[in-house]
């Protein structure tokens, strides 16, 4: 399978925004549009989009985008699947992610807002890297 950051459903593409990065970051992390330009989310509160990779223009999934080129954003919504950047540590089938330091998605804990699921069997990320996750509703995780 091609390396994409949109795994479906299949049948539509989500909508997407096209916008200058403000800093040099990876396709696949959580960001958010600030002041015009897209920066790495840090919370999972407010709006939150996955960096998506110009396919169209031959940018793979591990290719970062530079500052000031014009970016795609994918709108988050429940049961859309992607490809995402995850902290390293072991995850499990299902296991609610949050966002955490510059766009990577980490394991949700107890006060966080969850906004996606693990959704691949289980499996230990020695580091930082792709993962297929699933968008949630978004949720406080219960304490």
């Amino acid at each position: 399978m091609a390396k994409v950051i949109y795994r479906g459903p299949a049948e539509r593409e989500p909508e997407t925004l096209n916008v200058v990065i403000g800093a040099a970051l990876q396709p696949g992390v959580a960001v958010r549009k600030t002041a015009g330009a897209l920066v790495a989310a840090t919370v999972a509160t407010g709006r939150v989009f996955i960096l998506g990779n110009r396919r169209f223009y031959d940018q793979s999934t591990e290719d970062a985008y530079l500052v000031g080129e014009t970016a795609i954003a994918y709108r988050l919504e429940p049961e859309q699947e992607y490809q995402a950047e995850l902290a390293a540590a072991a995850y499990t089938e299902g296991q609610a992610l949050t966002v955490g330091a510059a766009g990577v998605l980490k394991a949700a804990a107890a006060g966080d807002v969850v906004l996606f699921y693990f959704d691949e069997a289980g499996r230990t990320l020695a580091a930082q890297g792709p993962a297929d996750v699933v968008v949630a509703n978004a949720y406080v995780f219960p304490a």
